[in-house]
């Protein structure tokens, strides 16, 4: 009977193969180690992370908390704006239901009432110029639409077209801004020629 004679190589080749498998296993499930000094080190920065975590969820709430307020006081605001506007009318208001029960009391006659009124409309112009209120200029100036409501024409040959001859009820500015157009009433000019009319 022959034996089979196994190679020098064949169980070498055989051990060769398996070795790297279970070498690769055994990386795969062995544990790291750190020394204390590393371990200490990740303990002390995984309390900082959690440390700055907290601070950051405190942050967003203190954020949250000022936004919600800072919306209370801007609704504040807008809702009472013009209360201090508000309590000087009511000064002016007051005037003039004295000056009116006054005239039917005393029988007062028209000319004195209507100093009474004048004062009033006097405080009123210097309450409205304090903020920053002022009626516009309007008469003799040119039509401006920004600035005017064209409510009426007049023919004029004496006047420039489009001057205004009179107002019809008064523009006012706002810190130089128009809160209301002056409605106003305007020339024209029949004998000048109109655009694209041959001279």
């Amino acid at each position: 009977m022959h034996e089979h004679i196994k190679e020098p190589g064949d169980n070498a080749g055989h051990k060769k193969d398996e070795a790297p498998k279970e070498e690769k296993g055994s990386k795969e499930n062995k544990p790291a180690t750190i020394t204390e000094q590393e371990y200490i080190g990740l303990k002390e920065e995984a309390g900082k992370a959690k440390e700055y975590w907290d601070r950051l969820l405190r942050l967003q709430a203190d954020f949250d908390n000022t936004r919600k307020r800072l919306e209370r006081e801007k609704q504040d605001f807008v809702k009472f704006a013009n209360e201090g506007l508000i309590l000087e009318l009511l000064n002016v208001l007051d005037d003039l239901e004295r000056t009116v029960e006054s005239a039917q009391s005393k029988h007062q006659d028209v000319t004195a009432f209507l100093k009474g009124v004048e004062m009033i409309l006097a405080h009123i112009y210097e309450m409205l110029k304090e903020h920053g209120v002022k009626p516009m200029e309007s008469l003799g100036k040119t039509f401006d639409p920004d600035y005017h409501e064209a409510l009426m024409q007049v023919e004029d040959k004496g006047l420039p077209e489009h001057t205004i001859v009179e107002e019809l009820q008064k523009g006012y500015l706002l810190n130089e801004r128009v809160i209301r157009t002056a409605k106003v009433k305007v020339s024209k000019n029949t004998s000048a020629p109109c655009e694209g009319e041959k001279k």
